[in-house]
């Protein structure tokens, strides 16, 4: 618990007191009843860590499974309609934003959830779906949907996510939303230069096919 709150305070500039963490921050208390309630379902009380989730999830909007396994100081900021399936793994350090969801894509069974390394950022609203692995380190931009394995240092963003930027291992670890890259935009900016390009080489000629004015 005290890494937890460290955990925190080390990440949320709104954190002002370890205090108001505590009592406070919904992301934590979800974590701390997972944490509670996959002691109960190591023990082999199914229906009782389910109803503690259960609860935990009316009370904090973050719906974690019992069975998922998480590693140490993990940070829900926020925490609102995260949720987290039955077999996904998660590293330690690692970082969910608000809405983010660790899912089945409904074809699979056994090991149907995203496994996600050591310090993985995920921003808001992210879809991480499928047995697929997240490499160390990776950065997901906010409401990518990520079907497939990203490696580690990786930037990814879009719909289907995609990998638009691998990192040095000691670059920063926050996820500067603004300055993600936007591939959709950049093709387009393209295509946009080469018209221009392309006008400009026939504005010549079209000025000599003109008929003279009367």
């Amino acid at each position: 618990m005290r890494e937890d709150l460290k955990a925190v305070r080390e990440r949320d500039p709104a954190a002002t007191s370890t205090l108001q963490v505590a009592l406070l921050y919904s992301g934590l208390h979800a974590i701390w009843a997972y944490r509670a309630a996959h002691r109960l379902q190591a023990a082999g009380m199914g229906f009782a860590a389910r109803a503690l989730s259960q609860t935990a999830r009316w009370l904090t909007g973050v719906e974690i499974h019992p069975a998922a396994a998480i590693g140490r100081r993990f940070f829900i900021d926020h925490g609102m309609g995260v949720i987290i399936g039955e077999t996904a793994v998660i590293g330690d350090d690692v970082l969910l934003y608000q809405g983010v969801t660790l899912g089945g894509t409904g074809k699979e069974s056994g090991k149907r959830h995203p496994t996600l390394g050591d310090r993985v950022v995920v921003g808001a609203g992210a879809k991480v779906l499928g047995n697929i692995t997240i490499g160390s380190d990776t950065r997901i931009g906010a409401n990518s949907v990520v079907l497939h394995d990203v490696p580690p240092h990786s930037t990814v963003v879009g719909i289907p996510g995609k990998v638009v930027r691998r990192r040095k291992g000691d670059e920063n670890d926050a996820l500067s939303h603004q300055n993600l890259p936007d591939p959709t935009m950049d093709a387009l900016a393209g295509l946009a230069r080469r018209l221009d390009a392309l006008e400009a080489r026939l504005a010549p000629r079209a000025a000599k096919r003109r008929p003279p004015r009367p």
